[in-house]
């Protein structure tokens, strides 16, 4: 898939995690090429490889080997993501899984994700399972241990007085040398180096009722979160994702290939590598955007010439004057008194 991404809330959750464990949250955003800015907004997307980098600074400096488990045992599902607080609000267990199901990507995007839904219900000879069909789950174990954690501490956070609804984790990875802390997250035997990365479950699990009356609120989280798949599938293309990165900054003049692949998450190497395979260049994409805003910025006649290349990154109003009349043919002055 097209360098997946995952959302600004999951990564500020595991970056608050390892600030506690007395972390420097600057120090590891620095690390894992992350600009500071997006975890201001929970919604906004990290690219996954950025995320993988957080991690890996994380367990260095927190010198915590086992520190996945404890980032899917500590944070709530409900103050990672959108898509907790519609699980949460669901009526039943079976829907608060099909509610995770349906809107995981907003979470995180894994390889695999785009061919269908990422977890499965799979009823065998030896048990019903919810299985993780991502691809490649071995390159990133740490997604391994903090999925499974989180789904059966998440439920115990809830209904601490229910009995335990998983029976047996399997994962594919090797058992890793910090296997003994895993007694810590899971009452349940562990099997590593298995076939797949999957929970055996009891059944009636899917029939329990949450005790969740919010059915209005409910109905807008996932009118929301419709809302946000489809800015996500929207923001595939990197031009899209570029002129996203380009507009907060636009007027302070801040916009050079490097400083927007770093709020990206990306190297520049990678960016260079997306806009050739799209037929895209950088400059052409921020001489466009700034056309787009500076025409549109005139022709409302709410702000004057002046501030029209202020506000699109132009540090002298003769450069600006310039670039208008080669986009439009006339001067940005002309332009603005005719309201055309």
């Amino acid at each position: 898939m097209q360098d997946p991404t995952v959302s600004a809330g999951y990564v500020r959750s595991l970056l608050m995690l390892a600030v506690k464990r007395g972390a420097s949250a600057p120090d590891l955003l620095t690390a894992a090429q992350i600009d500071p800015g997006l975890m201001e907004t929970p919604d906004a997307r990290i690219a996954f490889e950025r995320f993988k980098a957080l991690m890996a600074a994380a367990k260095a400096a927190c010198r915590e080997p086992a520190l996945a488990l404890h980032f899917g045992a500590a944070a709530p599902f409900t103050d990672v993501s959108i898509v907790g607080l519609i699980a949460h609000a669901a009526s039943s267990m079976g829907e608060a899984f099909e509610q995770t199901n349906r809107y995981a990507r907003l979470v995180v995007e894994v390889d695999g994700h785009e061919a269908g839904a990422r977890f499965a219900i799979v009823r065998r000879a030896d048990g019903v399972w919810i299985e993780d069909r991502r691809r490649n789950p071995n390159a990133f174990s740490e997604l391994t241990e903090s999925t499974w954690v989180r789904f059966i501490h998440d439920r115990m956070r809830a209904f601490p007085s229910r009995e335990p609804y998983v029976l047996e984790v399997h994962m594919t990875h090797a058992e890793p040398p910090h296997a003994a802390a895993y007694r810590d997250f899971f009452s349940m035997p562990v099997v590593f180096g298995a076939t797949w990365n999957a929970l055996r479950i009891r059944e009636s699990w899917l029939d329990e009722p949450t005790g969740s009356k919010d059915r209005y609120v409910f109905g807008v989280f996932n009118a929301h979160a419709d809302d946000l798949m489809k800015s996500l599938a929207g923001a595939k293309t990197i031009r899209r994702q570029i002129e996203a990165a380009l507009i907060p900054v636009l007027h302070t003049g801040k916009t050079s290939m490097e400083s927007i692949s770093r709020r990206l998450g990306f190297s520049r190497s990678t960016l260079h590598r997306r806009l050739k395979e799209e037929g895209e260049s950088f400059e052409a994409i921020l001489d466009d955007l700034r056309r787009r805003m500076a025409i549109d910025y005139l022709e409302s006649r709410k702000v004057s010439v002046n501030e029209a290349a202020y506000l699109t990154g132009f540090s002298e109003p003769s450069a600006f004057s310039r670039a208008f009349r080669r986009w439009t043919g006339t001067t940005p002055g002309k332009f603005r008194s005719s309201g055309s």
